[in-house]
């Protein structure tokens, strides 16, 4: 009924606003929704796409028996709007199937909900509900202009997904070609929306990319395959670094869930720091993006107590049989290190090959070396997709990773495996 009543709301809302004014079809792209315009000049679109799935998990020995899973992996509407005159535009995106990013283990409707401000020519500034920039360069795509049929395994292990708070960036050109692209974020630190208690202090992080070449065709530089077959090469480059003061999980996104005390029970949590490198190259059908990330902890030595799922709380922090608060704190946090490199040719035929590589390495003291979930430290993946269209309108999409097993991995029952990982997947997109 959730789903149902929120397609209801956002339909309804266009319809409102539609009916209030003089809006008529400005044009409709496939892949890229119906525009509207008024003669005052506000803007209206609506857009979405869909995208089931297959998914199907094997051991290559030790194992149980494959794993297969079936589900619609994305059913996401959007609603953009603005003001030309008065620089003002927003945008709202739920994901109706309710399968998107988990948070808290549950299930999340909404994705977006930001309002944007053209300050000046150069910046804009945004507050709301957002991917934020300090994530890897995969978190600047959309789901369905992704190369692969899932994101890599360093985004899973090290994003955000989305955070609410404070946005600004801009876009300065210097000389011929070069460009440069600030961002700065504020955040709650505690990943989406929250409505329960906000646990720590505040996020703070910024990213500085740079375009030696000159822009990117179509916003090129926010798609992973290059379907605008780029005449001249097309480079972005950039760091991002975030520091977030009092982190209430494993590394940001789902807030209140790791809790500790001092000894007089106030909240004492540690700081998340994350900082990254990568690059997005796009030349005649050619694409090639690459990422790194690394992520740190500071403990605060004042803990004394932490508190357990059922809300009660103790005082040992056991670590290999020793009272060890410092690594048993770091020992439930995503630390450690990782990159991503993939690339995929664009045939004449719109038939894309690409194949992905990524390596994952754990601190230490670091959830990373989870049996069940981590502790899986190469992925090596081939894919192949059709695309029907050249706005990702639609596409069929394959891939099939190999994931490396080193000893220490468990199934899903979290039973020991001795076996490498198969993941095969198999996903269709329609974008309207």
């Amino acid at each position: 009924m959730k789903k149902i009543s929120l397609c209801i709301l956002l339909v309804k809302m266009a319809s409102s606003v539609m009916a209030q004014t003089s809006l008529t079809m400005d044009r409709y792209e496939f892949g890229r929704g119906m525009n509207f315009r008024d003669d005052g000049g506000k803007l209206l679109r609506l857009s979405g796409y869909l995208q089931p799935y297959i998914e199907s998990k094997s051991f290559t020995e030790g194992g149980a028996a494959a794993a297969n899973r079936f589900r619609m992996r994305r059913l996401r509407m959007r609603l953009e709007g603005g003001d030309n005159s008065h620089g003002f535009s927003y945008r709202l995106q739920a994901d109706l199937g309710g399968a998107g990013e988990e948070v808290d283990g549950t299930s999340n409707y909404l994705m977006d909900a930001v309002v944007n401000y053209a300050a000046t020519k150069k910046i804009n500034i945004s507050l709301g509900q957002r991917a934020p920039y300090t994530d890897n360069r995969e978190l600047f795509m959309n789901s369905n202009s992704l190369q692969l049929v899932e994101r890599s395994r360093l985004t899973s292990a090290f994003a955000c997904i989305r955070e609410f708070g404070l946005f600004v960036d801009g876009t300065y050109r210097l000389g011929e070609s070069h460009y440069i692209k600030p961002y700065i974020n504020i955040t709650n630190g505690d990943g989406q929306n929250v409505f329960r208690k906000d646990h720590g202090g505040l996020k703070y992080g910024g990213r500085l990319d740079y375009l030696p070449f000159g822009l990117f065709t179509n916003f090129g530089q926010f798609n992973q395959v290059d379907l605008m077959r780029e005449l001249t090469p097309k480079l972005v480059m950039g760091v991002n670094y975030s520091l977030n003061k009092g982190v209430s999980d494993r590394r940001g996104r789902e807030s209140g869930t790791i809790l500790y005390l001092d000894m007089l029970n106030n909240e004492l949590l540690p700081d998340f720091a994350k900082m990254g490198f990568d690059f997005l190259f796009k030349y005649r059908s050619f694409s090639l993006l690459g990422e790194f990330v690394k992520t740190s902890a500071t403990v605060p030595l004042g803990i004394t107590q932490r508190v357990r799922t059922d809300g009660t709380t103790a005082n040992t922090f056991d670590v290999n049989g020793v009272n060890d608060m410092p690594n048993y704190v770091r020992s439930r946090m995503m630390l450690g290190q990782g990159f991503n490199i993939q690339m995929g040719y664009l045939l004449k035929n719109n038939v894309s090959i690409d194949v992905r590589y990524t390596q994952l390495k754990a601190d230490s003291f670091s959830f990373m070396s989870n049996g069940t979930f981590y502790n899986r430290p190469q992925h090596f993946t081939l894919g192949c997709s059709k695309y029907l269209s050249r706005s990702y309108g639609a596409k069929i999409q394959g891939d099939i990773t190999y994931v490396k097993n080193k000893g220490g991995i468990n199934n899903n029952q979290g039973l020991p495996v001795t076996g490498n990982e198969i993941l095969s997947r198999v996903m269709v997109t329609f974008s309207f």
